[in-house]
């Protein structure tokens, strides 16, 4: 499970806006319910069930009541940090920032992840007909309101 943290890591932060403190918390509150539901998780299902996990972790906390109240203030580092693997990951995390939670789940697990839609909709526990759409739909809307990164888009 350690070898996944770094990908679990990595969508819960597309799925929280580019807050990678946050996305720290939803990955241990996820590891936390896989813990705590341990007995009844099949080692074949491990990582999907743990994928499943920080997913629903990373929304309930768009939806957290406190969330919403809570008033943070950014403190911009005295040296900015090289992250590889994306590229501009600035620009990425802000484009996904403008999508609704689960549609934004759906794009990151099928376009940036690249997991299948069976897996995304075992990950987002709803149908792949769901998963399909809110992906298409989150497209749609990037590509709309945002035509000068339309060559980005799957």
């Amino acid at each position: 499970m350690l070898a996944q943290r770094a990908a679990l890591v990595r969508v819960a932060t597309l799925l929280l806006s580019g807050d990678s403190a946050k996305a720290e918390d939803a990955v241990q509150t996820g590891l936390v319910r896989l813990y705590l539901a341990w007995p009844r998780v099949r080692p074949e299902t491990l990582e999907a069930y743990a994928r499943r996990c920080v997913v629903n972790a990373a929304m309930d906390d768009r939806r957290s009541l406190f969330r919403r109240r809570e008033r943070v203030q950014a403190q911009l580092p005295d040296v900015a940090a090289a992250e590889a693997g994306y590229g501009d990951e600035t620009a990425i995390v802000a484009l996904l920032a403008t999508l609704p939670a689960r549609m934004r789940a759906a794009v990151v697990l099928r376009y940036v992840e690249g997991f299948s839609v069976a897996e995304s909709a075992a990950a987002m526990g709803c149908s792949e007909g769901t998963v399909k759409s809110q992906s298409a739909r989150g497209l749609e809307h990037l590509r709309a309101v945002f035509p000068e990164h339309s060559h980005s888009f799957v």
